[in-house]
């Protein structure tokens, strides 16, 4: 093969995947971590916020794509939020049911009386 194998837009599909995809990890555990500690549902988009810039600063430096593009950034921010916020549901579900489990159970990303 000649030359770099991630250059260009041809690899932009899977390089927008491949990068998501880290950063859906990151926001998974940062929706854990915000869970355990009690902490509120709107802390996550303070936190997503800058995950997704930061996601965004790894398209620019490793695959030099346009670091201020406001389309890919929101598209990154909805798709990070939503991994934030289904992790955070999960473990605060999980929490009720086992510091509660006289009073709750789970039930898939929430809790409902027993």
């Amino acid at each position: 093969m000649g030359g770099l194998i991630w250059t260009g837009a041809d690899n932009g599909a899977f390089v927008f995947v491949l990068l998501t995809l880290l950063g859906a990890a990151a926001a998974s555990a940062t929706g854990r971590a915000l869970a355990k500690t009690w902490s509120p549902t709107w802390l996550l988009l303070p936190y997503i916020a800058v995950l997704s810039a930061a996601v965004r600063f790894l398209h620019f430096a490793l695959f030099q794509e346009e670091l201020t593009s406001l389309h890919y950034y929101v598209v990154t921010l909805v798709i990070l939020l939503a991994v934030a916020w289904a992790s955070y549901k999960a473990m605060r579900a999980t929490q009720m049911s086992t510091q509660y489990s006289w009073s709750y159970e789970k039930s898939g990303l929430n809790w409902r009386p027993r």
